[in-house]
């Protein structure tokens, strides 16, 4: 028999994973560099933005590879371990990604192959494949599912990109899990060679609007600071980040109004 306290202990963990998230528990953190702005990512070259908008690889010219660690109010059992790798191929990019949430009573597993290309001079376009795996121990039954995401890219100006991107865009009555629709706009100005600001707005089912707002400010050459504000659980973001020739760093911070701090590491690899 499955205890009663595994039970509420799981159901604990599954609530607090989704209040806290940094929008929709099924797209997966957005790296440290992300989490520093509030996660606005999908109109804004970087590793991990590549799998916030599919299109961005488009933008990519190296071979790299990269980690990432989200621990969620210094909880072990919400953290999320997180692996990718990019792969440049002629005219496209591919990117693979891996992403474990959870504990040993109730783990989310996430997988995704993508791709990105150019359309245009300055239009770009981005698919992804996801698979989820959800186990429970109990009687609670495993579930898998697979869906896909797309992006867009736009470039009006050479300093102004604009960003469009969709998860799951499959009705659920198709499915015979639940799995949400996201929809996510934003835009990014560099305002200089050492400044970049930008703004989203994310509506996903069944949950109110989003509107997230980031910077990233290069203070020291190699060496940038980034904050960023989110209206969900009115989250106040700060990061920073340190760049070498084959080697990124960064750290993150989320605040969340009542259940205190998410903090995110990262490591990306330039392979070549």
């Amino acid at each position: 028999m499955y205890s009663l306290h595994k039970i509420t202990v799981s159901v604990l963990f599954v609530f607090l994973s989704s209040v806290a998230s940094g929008g929709d528990t099924y797209i997966i953190p957005a790296g440290a560099a992300g989490s520093g702005m509030a996660s606005v990512c999908i109109m804004k070259d970087g590793f991990w933005s590549f799998f916030h908008n599919q299109a961005l690889l488009s933008e990519n010219r190296s071979l790299s590879a990269g980690i990432n660690y989200e621990n969620r109010f210094n909880i072990s059992e919400l953290g999320t371990r997180t692996a990718g790798i990019v792969i440049p191929a002629g005219g496209t990019s591919l990117g693979i990604v891996y992403s474990h949430f959870g504990y040993n009573n109730f783990r989310r597993v996430t997988g995704g192959l993508s791709c990105g290309m150019d359309l245009s001079e300055n239009i770009a376009a981005g698919l992804q494949v996801d698979y989820f795996s959800e186990k429970t121990s109990g009687e609670y039954k495993n579930r898998q599912s697979i869906t896909f995401e797309a992006g867009l890219l736009i470039h009006p100006k050479e300093n102004i990109s604009i960003g469009i991107h969709i998860f799951n865009p499959v009705p659920n009555s198709l499915r015979k899990t639940f799995l949400p629709t996201v929809l996510r706009t934003g835009a990014g100005i560099e305002l200089s060679s050492v400044l970049f600001a930008g703004a989203e707005a994310e509506i996903s089912s069944g949950k109110k609007l989003i509107l997230r707002t980031g910077f990233e400010y290069e203070a020291f050459k190699k060496f940038r600071l980034r904050g960023g504000f989110s209206t969900e659980n009115t989250s106040f973001c700060f990061g920073l980040g340190y760049l070498m020739k084959s080697l990124q760093l960064d750290l993150g911070f989320a605040t969340h109004e009542k259940l205190g701090v998410t903090s995110s590491a990262s490591l990306v690899f330039k392979i070549r």
